[in-house]
């Protein structure tokens, strides 16, 4: 099959799979506690998925992605191709399982700035632009989450020993 028909039923499929979720919210159960209704929160994400969706169907339909040269055919050129996708999955996996033991901060800090470098290239002067962004984006993030919402997030076995 073409990659631009691919693209068009892949489209369509992720629009009416957007549609049959957004139609589920109305089955979300009213609670009294909230000031937002809990339905609020999955539709705002669902009409940000049914814009992008509606995004990729028109330029799929305009032929925008063609099909990528070079890549070879097999299992290798289907790794090559979906190199960066797989090793930023790798890179979640291996925070996810290292979350206990890093802990929220010091293990989101040392994901963005390993994802960043890995996407963005190991130069000394990328590292440092790198390394600045993930500790103020992160450290901003924990903090908005640990005193602005009260989350109470993973601190890790390296944060407990201090």
């Amino acid at each position: 099959m073409a990659r631009s028909k691919r693209d068009i039923l892949t489209a369509v499929f992720l629009l009416i799979l957007t549609c049959v979720f957004y139609a589920a919210t109305f089955t979300i159960k009213k609670t009294s506690f909230g000031t937002v209704g809990s339905e609020v929160w999955p539709r705002a994400i669902l009409i940000g998925q049914g814009i992008l969706c509606i995004l990729y169907l028109a330029k799929a339909l305009r032929g925008a992605y063609t099909e990528e040269e070079g890549q070879g055919g097999g299992l290798v050129g289907w790794f090559a191709t979906y190199r960066n996708a797989l090793v930023c999955f790798a890179l979640y996996a291996v925070f996810l399982i290292t979350l206990p033991y890093a802990g929220m901060l010091i293990g989101s800090i040392l994901f963005v700035f390993l994802l960043l470098n890995f996407l963005g290239g190991w130069s000394a002067g990328r590292m440092a632009v790198h390394g600045a962004v993930a500790v103020f984006s992160m450290g901003a993030m924990w903090a908005v989450f640990t005193f602005g919402l009260r989350v109470i997030l993973p601190e890790g076995e390296i944060l407990r020993i201090w």
